[in-house]
């Protein structure tokens, strides 16, 4: 008892900050809930990024679920991740349920189940807000990280960007970026070659091969128009709850580049254009990646770089990061280092190399004299975790096994009833799903190319005729000299040295 008794004035004190706070749960000791014992995290530390990891079943989207309501509630934006499509029911109330009475009992804390402000989004043709951004957006760095191109090819699309802009040529869509890359070794190879130099057709095939790649797993619906505002992501509804933004990837798996290319223009676009936080007590924004290990497995190199490199620099603009997966080793270690908030559901020690992870997961967690973290690690049940959080100052919170709070939605998808009513009330549905296709740098050139080739023709047609003048001119010029030199028959006979003679013979004879 007094063992008891102490661990919870432990947990508490540990638990207790001067600013808002999230309640995950209730700590656990020796297998039992201690009631009351209350796990939090101040929202002031929730920029501070984190991690929810554990093995499959363990509870990882319900911990996410409960981390977007709770959020939500207090008026913080969310991003969601949605790969497996499982967390739709954001936008419902949960039904209840007697286990979770059961639960929150143990916890002591009351169940109150609630709805939340929801837009569903997607990269794809799945219903939802389409998200979309423009090729100029990106700008020549950026497409050539996402294109993985070589160092002379980085040049080339410099290049590329530098002619639309003194040109002005809008590049929006794929179709744009493909007919000017075919342009400038075509058409316009001369032009190109005056202004900026020799472009080399291998190059340019080899940016084209790079692009159509992204095109067939479902670049030319992302690149376009209506391009999407990151504010849009900021939104807060009449009750002062911040929207949960659910982006549908269940189709993404087989699509790397594309998901590449998405996070690559979404944590640049934030970074970008988000202001300066600092430590304003609340967060701007949370983002949660679910399965982030497909991210980090299947990512290109510059998406990896980008993200260690925002995952350091973007808390100060109030955006927290939260990465969900199944083991922690499968988040590089730049990034592991950087993730405040920890939550560990339990890990299967089945092989030589899980047992291996388990031992490195648990030295990732503070000592304790409450727990051996190894084994503890093996021995959670399902809705409950190991909790280390970042206090107001910074420090780590008690780690604590936790029975983990029920999530107060529903904690399935929506119905496709539902979902329709979800996007015929939605604003930003009717702001983005209307396809905008103006004039942009593919029908301007192609345009410049008819026009290009009219004048060729005209030209060549207007040099045919003056070429077709010149020859009958030269013709004609030719036949009256041939007729001015050809002499008369008669008169070639009587002038005739012969004739002549005798003529002279005849009249000396008549003199005579």
């Amino acid at each position: 008892m007094e063992n008891k008794d102490t661990f919870y004035k432990y947990i508490t004190d540990g638990n207790t900050f001067k600013g808002d706070s999230i309640t995950l749960g209730a700590a656990m000791l020796e297998g039992e809930t201690i009631t009351n014992a209350f796990v939090k995290v101040p929202l002031k530390t929730m920029n501070r990024h984190g991690l929810i990891a554990g093995a499959t079943g363990t509870g990882k989207t319900k911990t996410l679920q409960v981390l977007a309501e709770n959020l939500s509630e207090k008026g913080v934006p969310v991003l969601l991740m949605d790969i497996k499509g499982d967390l739709s029911g954001l936008a419902q109330a949960s039904p209840g349920h007697p286990k979770i009475d059961e639960r929150h009992a143990k916890i002591g804390l009351p169940f109150d189940a609630k709805k939340f402000p929801v837009e569903v989004m997607t990269l794809s043709k799945q219903d939802g807000v389409r998200l979309r951004a423009t090729i100029s957006e990106f700008g020549p760095v950026l497409i050539s990280r996402i294109l993985n191109v070589t160092e002379t090819q980085a040049g080339i699309i410099s290049v590329i960007f530098k002619y639309c802009d003194d040109n002005k040529l809008p590049l929006l869509d794929i179709k744009d970026f493909k007919k000017i890359l075919q342009y400038a070794t075509g058409d316009g190879k001369k032009e190109f070659e005056e202004a900026y130099g020799r472009i080399s057709t291998a190059s340019t095939g080899a940016i084209l091969r790079k692009l159509i790649e992204i095109e067939q797993q479902g670049g030319d619906l992302f690149f376009g128009e209506t391009s999407f505002d990151t504010q849009d992501l900021l939104r807060i509804d009449k009750n002062g709850h911040g929207y949960i933004n659910i982006i549908r990837l269940t189709d993404i798996q087989d699509k790397p580049k594309l998901f590449s290319t998405f996070m690559l223009s979404l944590l640049a676009e934030i970074y970008s254009t988000f202001p300066e936080q600092g430590d304003s007590g609340r967060p701007e924004l949370i983002m949660f990646i679910d399965e982030a290990h497909l991210i980090f497995n299947e990512a290109s190199d510059a998406l990896l770089n980008q993200i260690k490199s925002i995952v350091k620099l973007i808390r100060s603009k109030g955006v927290g990061l939260y990465f969900v997966t199944q083991n922690p080793t499968d988040v590089p270690e730049e990034v592991l280092g950087q993730l405040g908030l920890k939550v560990q559901h339990a890990l299967r020690a089945f092989t030589a190399k899980d047992r291996k992870a388990i031992k490195l997961t648990a030295q990732n967690y503070p000592d304790t004299d409450y727990y051996d973290t190894a084994e503890i690690l093996t021995s959670l049940g399902i809705g409950e975790a190991l909790v280390s959080a970042l206090d107001e100052k910074g420090k780590p919170t008690p780690l604590a096994a936790t029975m983990m709070r029920a999530p107060m939605s529903r904690m399935d998808i929506l119905t496709k009833s539902e979902l329709r009513k979800l996007l015929s009330d939605s604003e930003l549905a009717k702001k983005y799903n209307t396809e905008i296709d103006r004039e942009s740098a593919y029908e301007m050139l192609t345009e410049k190319i008819k026009i290009a080739e009219a004048e060729e023709a005209k030209a060549k047609a207007v040099a045919e005729k003056e070429a077709l003048k010149k020859a009958e001119s030269k013709r004609k010029t030719t036949s009256t000299r041939r007729k001015s030199t050809r002499q008369n028959p008669l008169l070639k006979v009587l002038t005739s040295p012969t004739v002549i003679r005798s003529v002279l013979g005849i009249l000396t004879k008549m003199i005579r």
